[in-house]
Protein backbone atom coordinates (compact mmCIF):
# COMPACT_ATOMS: atom_id res chain seq x y z
CA UNK A 1 0.00 0.00 0.00
CA UNK A 2 0.63 3.36 -0.15
CA UNK A 3 -0.16 6.75 0.85
CA UNK A 4 -1.02 9.54 -1.36
CA UNK A 5 -1.16 13.18 -0.22
CA UNK A 6 -2.69 16.04 -2.30
CA UNK A 7 -2.73 19.65 -1.01
CA UNK A 8 -3.44 22.66 -2.82
CA UNK A 9 -3.31 26.58 -1.87
CA UNK A 10 -5.66 28.98 -3.76
CA UNK A 11 -5.38 31.50 -0.70
CA UNK A 12 -4.02 33.83 -3.74
CA UNK A 13 -6.11 32.92 -6.55
CA UNK A 14 -6.99 35.33 -9.33
CA UNK A 15 -8.25 35.50 -12.41
CA UNK A 16 -5.11 34.69 -14.14
CA UNK A 17 -5.22 30.99 -12.43
CA UNK A 18 -8.62 30.52 -13.85
CA UNK A 19 -7.33 27.18 -15.69
CA UNK A 20 -5.62 26.32 -12.42
CA UNK A 21 -7.59 22.95 -11.21
CA UNK A 22 -9.96 23.14 -8.41
CA UNK A 23 -9.84 19.71 -6.08
CA UNK A 24 -12.99 20.62 -4.31
CA UNK A 25 -16.42 21.94 -5.48
CA UNK A 26 -16.42 24.17 -2.43
CA UNK A 27 -14.47 27.76 -2.26
CA UNK A 28 -11.45 27.08 -0.18
CA UNK A 29 -7.70 28.48 0.51
CA UNK A 30 -6.40 25.30 1.17
CA UNK A 31 -7.39 21.49 0.34
CA UNK A 32 -5.29 18.39 1.03
CA UNK A 33 -6.80 14.85 1.07
CA UNK A 34 -5.10 11.96 2.41
CA UNK A 35 -5.72 8.46 1.14
CA UNK A 36 -4.03 5.06 0.95
CA UNK A 37 -4.30 2.74 -1.64
CA UNK A 38 -2.46 0.26 -4.11
CA UNK A 39 -2.29 3.19 -6.80
CA UNK A 40 -3.33 6.22 -7.34
CA UNK A 41 -6.26 5.61 -9.81
CA UNK A 42 -7.39 3.69 -6.87
CA UNK A 43 -7.03 6.52 -4.12
CA UNK A 44 -8.69 9.19 -6.79
CA UNK A 45 -11.75 6.74 -7.27
CA UNK A 46 -12.28 5.92 -3.06
CA UNK A 47 -12.40 9.80 -2.99
CA UNK A 48 -14.60 10.62 -5.73
CA UNK A 49 -17.22 7.64 -4.34
CA UNK A 50 -17.26 9.63 -0.98
CA UNK A 51 -19.59 12.41 -2.67
CA UNK A 52 -17.88 15.19 -0.49
CA UNK A 53 -17.18 17.30 -3.17
CA UNK A 54 -13.68 16.25 -4.23
CA UNK A 55 -13.39 16.77 -8.17
CA UNK A 56 -11.57 13.62 -9.36
CA UNK A 57 -10.76 14.91 -12.94
CA UNK A 58 -8.89 17.71 -11.11
CA UNK A 59 -6.90 15.69 -9.07
CA UNK A 60 -5.60 13.34 -12.06
CA UNK A 61 -3.46 16.73 -12.97
CA UNK A 62 -1.93 17.53 -10.07
CA UNK A 63 0.75 15.23 -8.95
CA UNK A 64 0.24 13.76 -5.01
CA UNK A 65 3.23 12.90 -2.90
CA UNK A 66 3.47 8.96 -2.70
CA UNK A 67 5.04 7.32 0.46
CA UNK A 68 5.46 3.66 0.51
CA UNK A 69 4.76 2.09 3.80
CA UNK A 70 7.38 -0.25 3.97
CA UNK A 71 9.28 2.15 6.24
CA UNK A 72 9.61 4.46 9.77
CA UNK A 73 8.68 8.17 8.04
CA UNK A 74 7.70 11.55 8.72
CA UNK A 75 4.27 11.73 6.96
CA UNK A 76 3.44 15.38 7.73
CA UNK A 77 4.45 18.39 9.49
CA UNK A 78 3.76 22.17 9.10
CA UNK A 79 4.65 25.56 10.32
CA UNK A 80 2.09 27.92 9.45
CA UNK A 81 3.32 31.82 9.70
CA UNK A 82 1.56 35.00 10.06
Amino acid sequence: MKLYVWTHDRTFHSWSMIEEPCLHTAMYNKATAIVLAETEEQAITLLAEKNEGWRAEDFKSLRPQVFELDAALVVYSQVHYI
